[in-house]
């Protein structure tokens, strides 16, 4: 199974900031503990690979999972968070404010979100595709952890759930929480979203 894991509470999402992929933003004491938590969770199944988004919260969580289950972990430019483009830094509620709804002009594809350089949403799905495609060929039915953010993790709930965009919008994925998928015949199954918990996950049918 493959296992989307969100990284832990950072300081941008304590101060609604839109840290898109700025450095040196990091996992806060409380992001640290909820990463070291699902680290624990994670023992009992056999991981055979770790891969992660490069951005520092990101970065973070996946060298705690790693840790805690004697493992390396390898950074993929394609579970990096979105580029925010001109809204990289501006509080969540100011950018609403003056700028309306952009998520869910963002879920919806609408031109405007190019026009301010922020990535679009089939971009995000096309190179989650990608990782999931190299993961089930290179891994087959083995168990992968990919450590990312909210919106790569909705890009391929996106596929799998056919979700429209105001439910993409009004989704939330918790941090440090888990999101599972199956591959099977080159069709996709949903097992968990939101999960905190692995325990009930990697039992068999």
């Amino acid at each position: 199974m493959i296992i989307f894991l969100r990284h832990g509470q950072a300081e941008n999402n304590v101060k609604r900031i839109l840290a898109g992929r700025t450095d040196g933003v990091h996992l806060t004491k409380t992001g640290i503990e909820q990463a070291e938590r699902i680290a624990k969770y994670l023992n009992p199944l056999d991981i055979s690979a770790i891969y992660s988004s490069p951005i520092e919260r990101a970065k973070h969580t996946a060298e705690i999972v790693a840790e805690n289950n004697s493992l390396d972990y390898q950074l993929d430019d394609r579970l990096t968070e979105i580029d925010m483009g001109k809204f990289t830094l501006m509080n969540y509620d100011d950018m609403f404010a003056k700028h309306g709804n952009v998520f869910l002009k963002f879920y919806q594809n609408d031109p405007a979100i190019a026009e301010h350089r922020v990535e679009t949403f089939p971009n995000v799905r096309k190179r989650v595709l990608d990782i999931v495609d190299y993961v089930v060929k290179k891994h087959g039915n083995q168990n992968v952890v990919l450590v990312t953010h909210m919106d790569p993790i909705k890009s391929i709930l996106s596929v799998v759930m056919d979700l429209k965009p105001k439910t993409l919008f009004e989704l939330v994925i918790a941090n440090a929480s888990f999101t599972i998928i199956k591959e099977q015949d080159k069709k996709f199954s949903l097992s968990a979203i939101n999960a905190m918990n692995i325990d009930r996950y990697h039992q068999t049918w």
